[in-house]
């Protein structure tokens, strides 16, 4: 009979956070099993392969698996440079998938589509701890249900976007007209060309993705006339998506937002702030959005397509018979949670965190990744490495390294504390404008005597 302790442990997602996590339990000599639901490791990287990361190299890898593969006679690309999506997926994860450590572990067109105890569901209490997980897993061949002594769940939350409603719900008419509508960051000066070229596209979303998306359709109108972009956001504050730029600790981070707002403000992209979109309805063969707005309801357009960089979620129905202890309303893990409200922090300042914070009642199963953050859009790859370290030592019973957390993040250069609260900037100095950066250097206010916003990162 085979016991709990020589089971694997499941790693749910072949990304980077989970081939960090099997790297990190391989060199602890403890068995793995890595679930891919795509065909091949860093399948969600590969929607958007063509974007260039702001995160140079050095933060992209981990060093646990960096020495595993250079111990195989891999050499790490340049520092500093800075990846695309495609390159950190060929130069980094599939060769650390091909080991002969890993490889045999990596089962991908495996999709884990609930997760329990053998024999309990939720309720049950007794004995609960000495039940093996129990996987369902779907593949080609069909469902089976495997075993595992422990599951890190770095499954990410890219497959599950977030819909256009402003309210949280799809937006009506946002399924009727899908074949009109892309999630997250198109390829629209590659792949997807031929949809956007002389067509206006409504982009909506404030973060680093719609960024993207407007940088390479103001390039793409540049070649191809009649290309415009209308660009629609539900905040009024889009100090997170313009950023700190110089004093970005990611010069590539702080360039994007300066990109972006120079986009804006120069007219080549028509912004709309504090539109709540509630309905997309087709006029004369093109798209009407309808919203809400501090004057009642408005339409905009029409439009030919639309891009929804809203932003993900979890898949909670995954987890449905675990005992999670998440926050209520990002879904992250619940620890974390006040120090990633998009609702105080836009830079996202998370001090170091490892095994204890990502746990939940549910003994043995942890939350890693961006998926640890919920619906928070703050989430740098460093972060997941650092957990991956403490949760892969606590699971080998080697407390003393799980607790040694450690985890030093680049500054963003931002922070918002809403300035009609006080009067002032988040740095206790005069208010900026609405969509000015502050706290460029927090040790200055510190030392000034007023209160320092601590910001951290932002993805």
């Amino acid at each position: 009979m085979v016991s709990e302790n020589d089971l694997p442990v499941a790693i749910i997602g072949g990304g980077p956070v989970g081939l960090a996590a099997a790297a990190q339990l391989v060199s602890r000599g403890l068995p793995v099993k890595v679930y891919e639901a795509g065909s091949a490791v860093g399948s969600n990287l590969r929607d958007w392969g063509h974007v260039r990361v702001f995160t140079p190299w050095r933060y992209c890898v981990d060093a646990v698996a960096r020495k595993l593969l250079e111990s195989h006679g891999w050499q790490m690309p340049e520092p500093e440079a800075f990846p695309t999506a495609d390159e950190i997926v060929d130069q980094y994860l599939a060769p650390l998938a091909k080991l002969a450590e890993l490889a045999p572990s990596i089962e991908t067109n495996a999709r884990v589509v609930a997760i329990s105890r053998w024999g309990a569901d939720k309720v049950l209490s007794k004995g609960r701890q000495t039940r093996p997980f129990m996987l369902v897993v779907e593949t080609a061949e069909g469902t089976r249900r495997d075993s595992a002594r422990a599951v890190i769940d770095a499954s990410g939350t890219w497959q599950t976007p977030n819909p256009l409603g402003a309210g949280g719900l799809s937006a009506e008419g946002e399924r009727e007209f899908g074949d009109r509508m892309a999630y997250g960051i198109p390829n629209v000066l590659g792949r997807d060309r031929h949809l956007y070229a002389g067509r206006t596209t409504l982009v909506v979303g404030a973060g680093h993705s719609a960024a993207n998306a407007l940088l390479e359709l103001a390039e793409l109108a540049q070649t191809e006339p009649g290309t415009s972009a209308l660009w629609v956001t539900r905040s009024t504050d889009l100090v997170r998506i313009y950023g700190g730029g110089d004093a970005d600790a990611l010069p590539a981070r702080g360039e994007l937002g300066s990109d972006v707002r120079q986009l804006a403000e120069s007219g080549r992209v028509r912004l709309v702030t504090g539109f709540a979109i509630v309905a997309i309805r087709e006029v004369d063969g093109r798209l009407a959005v309808e919203g809400q707005t501090n004057d009642g309801l408005h339409t905009l357009g029409p439009v030919d397509r639309i891009i929804a960089a809203t932003g993900q979620r979890p898949d909670l129905a995954l987890t449905r018979e675990l005992r999670l202890d998440l926050d209520p309303w990002l879904e992250g893990v619940k620890a974390l949670g006040p120090l990633i409200d998009p609702n105080e922090h836009s830079c996202g300042d998370v001090p170091p965190h490892g095994h204890r914070e990502l746990s939940h009642p549910e003994p043995d199963f942890y939350t890693v990744g961006v998926k640890s953050y919920g619906r928070a859009p703050t989430f740098l790859l460093l972060t997941g490495y650092e957990q991956v370290r403490s949760v892969a030592a606590a699971i080998a019973g080697d407390m003393a390294a799980a607790d040694a957390v450690q985890l030093v993040l680049p500054k963003t250069g931002v922070c918002t504390v809403p300035v009609s609260l006080s009067g002032t900037s988040c740095c206790g100095g005069p208010a900026p404008a609405a969509v000015d950066a502050c706290c460029a250097d927090d040790a200055k206010a510190k030392a000034s005597g007023k209160s320092g916003c601590g910001c951290g990162v932002a993805a």
